[in-house]
């Protein structure tokens, strides 16, 4: 089929899916261009923020890809004072990020769940609930899920990685810690309870066929997700999966088949908030400007105190991890307005489908 009938179709198939991911030369461009109308058309040239806070690299799980997994004796382990923490938030408020988002490795323990409940409270307290709260803290169950909410938390970030199950097993260690049937229970709880609920998958992983990205924009689609977050695998030489480095994409590979993945889902999805992920800046130097070129709009700039950066490593050569705050501040503004997109202060960016589906828009 034509790649401009393909581009005008509401709803994409399988099959034209995967013509998508295919394409090279000037129907790729024509794809970039066509996700770039879309997303100007519902939610225009905004990019949202997300202060990004990596509250603890503490982690019960050990997922072959993370470089942060449980049994990497290589890392040391850090969890963020509740009085760092309330400062990085401040500090999103005082620069107009409008919103932050509470990262962490999975613990389920009742000693963490308490902690966040506070720190989400007492998030809530500045600026008289200014600050948008995103929650990325794993596989809870709903009673947690339901306590976060209640605290203030409205959106909740939970990738699958791989919706097929066993690309799943994979990349995960086949056990009761790393159940794909619980993650996807988990992804379907946190949209019942009204979260705007996020997830995401990784792009180029080793034994993964374009089917299978084709079958993960199926899966966001059929969920109903409000934001997606995906980005490029990298691979982490102190995890078990590096042995397949040499086995994946090239680099180049990986960044153009992501830009893919967020141009069609751009299609698929017009009003869903979608992340340039900062993988996306560490294999590119570009790389977050060409994911806001293709369709995403939301940025996550790193608030978290410097000297715990460099054990946040789920992959390696992360980027910006030396960066300060306000010269991420600065530095997103100039590189938004080079592709002509501007940065949207003091608003907390919510998910523009998912305010019309509870007629809040």
């Amino acid at each position: 089929m034509d790649i401009e009938k393909i581009l005008e179709k509401e709803h994409l198939e399988k099959q034209d899916i995967l013509m998508l991911l295919a394409a090279e030369g000037d129907n790729k461009k024509k794809l970039f261009a066509k996700s770039l109308q879309v997303k100007l058309k519902h939610l225009d040239n905004y990019v949202h923020l997300r202060g990004l806070i990596e509250y603890s690299n503490i982690c019960t799980k050990s997922c072959l890809y993370c470089g942060v997994r449980s049994k990497n004796t290589k890392v040391e382990r850090y969890t963020i004072s509740d009085e760092e923490v309330l400062e990085c938030a401040e500090l999103a408020y005082k620069l107009g990020y409008g919103s932050v988002a509470l990262q962490s490795g999975e613990r389920f323990d009742p000693d963490f769940t308490r902690k966040i409940t506070y720190l989400v409270k007492e998030i809530k307290k500045i600026g008289d609930g200014a600050l948008g709260i995103t929650l990325s803290l794993g596989e809870q169950s709903e009673d947690t899920y339901r306590e976060w909410f209640e605290a203030g938390a409205h959106r909740y970030l939970l990738r699958i990685e791989a919706s097929n199950e066993a690309l799943y097993y994979k990349i995960h260690p086949h056990d009761e810690r790393h159940d794909f049937k619980q993650r996807l229970s988990c992804i379907d709880i946190l949209i019942k309870l009204g979260y705007q609920t996020g997830t995401g998958v990784m792009v180029g992983l080793p034994f993964q066929t374009l089917d299978d990205l084709a079958d993960d924009l199926l899966f966001f689609r059929s969920k109903d997700i409000a934001m997606v977050g995906m980005g490029p695998f990298i691979p982490h030489p102190d995890t078990p999966l590096y042995q397949y480095a040499d086995q994946i994409p090239s680099v180049k590979e990986r960044m153009d088949l992501t830009l893919k993945m967020i141009a069609i889902l751009r299609l698929m999805m017009p009003e869903i908030n979608m992340v340039a992920a900062t993988a996306n800046q560490t294999i590119d130097p570009l790389g977050r400007e060409k994911a806001i070129a293709v369709g995403a709009n939301v940025i996550m700039p790193n608030l978290t105190p410097n000297e715990y950066r460099e054990d946040y490593l789920i992959y390696p050569d992360k980027a910006c991890v030396s960066d300060k705050p306000d010269q991420c501040y600065t530095c997103l503004d100039i590189r938004m307005q080079s592709i002509n997109h501007k940065v949207l202060y003091n608003a907390w960016g919510d998910s523009v489908a998912f305010l019309k589906k509870h007629g809040q828009k």
